[in-house]
């Protein structure tokens, strides 16, 4: 399977480079990247996703494409010019890498499209499935715009596979980083009553789940790319204490967050119980499916 992927330079990418074999990388600054990843990837070429199409180079000889990069969610206050690049990066850049795709005669017959469980919104207790309708927000409007974008390749015969992601957890970065601080300082705790639901998953699982899909051809459309058991926040966080060895009793109140944040405090206080029904069915076996022995793994060592 010869791959090309995009966001190779994130904190997923070169979990999945590792278990590739010598990809193609597209990047906004190949020198930097060849610093970081150069050694995980086959060849890495210059491409603006804002800007056009991929260079034609780029799909030779590819089978399936791995479609990761996107303007982070959690970066920033959400103004309005932060909203225009998180929905410019994800559907602009979705649409000229298909465009580069499907001008080829004989190109890449997979795509594996990040998305994300935004697109289900705030649901309180429902269980939500590949098949459960989207919310109506800005997350969900612009998860759909992105995936309408990488479905337009199915025109040219390309299976299309949307990864909808949860909150992905492992060292060195990732939403944990941003957690671990407070909790060391003992100043960690939920947010507000901490029943909202928390769709999340080990990154070695996800850069796993992504070559599943690439490699079992029955699945096509939608996969909630989530650990199976999704947990509340109070459970996250007692899990996440216990590992610490810190207390975790002071919770963040959604006015206050909403100060620091504006908007973007709806989605962390969204609960979203999301299970991975297409990955389940078509047989993936994850490694971490529960979050204390996920939390074990990554933090070992690192208490």
């Amino acid at each position: 399977m010869k791959a090309l992927v995009t966001g190779g330079t994130g904190f997923v990418g070169p979990r999945l480079l590792r278990l590739l074999n010598q990809p193609t990388v597209l990047s906004r600054n190949p020198a930097r990247a060849a610093e970081s990843i150069g050694h995980l990837a086959g060849n890495i070429l210059p491409w603006q996703p804002l800007e056009g199409p991929p260079p034609p180079e780029a799909f030779e000889g590819v089978d399936v494409v791995f479609h990761l990069a996107g303007e982070s969610v959690a970066e920033g206050r959400w103004t309005r010019t932060q909203k225009e690049k998180i929905r410019e990066s994800r559907v602009v850049g979705t649409r000229h890498l298909v465009t580069g795709m499907t001008r080829q005669e004989t190109g890449p017959k997979t795509l594996i499209s990040a998305s994300a469980v935004g697109y289900y919104g705030n649901r309180g207790d429902e269980e939500l499935t590949e098949d459960s309708a989207p919310a109506d927000d800005f997350l969900a409007d612009v998860c759909r715009a992105w995936e309408d974008e990488a479905n337009a390749a199915r025109s040219r015969g390309v299976r299309v596979v949307t990864a909808r992601t949860g909150i992905v957890l492992g060292a060195g970065g990732g939403a944990l980083a941003k957690m671990l601080t407070p909790f060391r300082l003992g100043a960690g705790g939920p947010l507000g009553n901490g029943r909202q639901w928390m769709p999340w998953v080990h990154v070695a699982d996800l850069a796993r789940l992504y070559v599943h899909a690439a490699e079992t051809i029955s699945i096509d459309g939608p996969m909630n790319a989530v650990a199976p058991h999704p947990v509340r926040n109070s459970e996250f966080t007692k899990a996440l204490a216990k590992q610490l060895r810190r207390p975790a009793f002071m919770p963040a109140p959604y006015l206050g967050l909403r100060l620091v944040f504006g908007e973007f405090a709806q989605v962390l206080f969204a609960s979203q119980r999301v299970l991975p029904k297409v990955a389940l069915d078509s047989g993936f076996q994850f490694q971490f499916p529960l979050i204390a022995a996920a939390l074990k793994e990554i933090l070992a060592g690192g208490n």
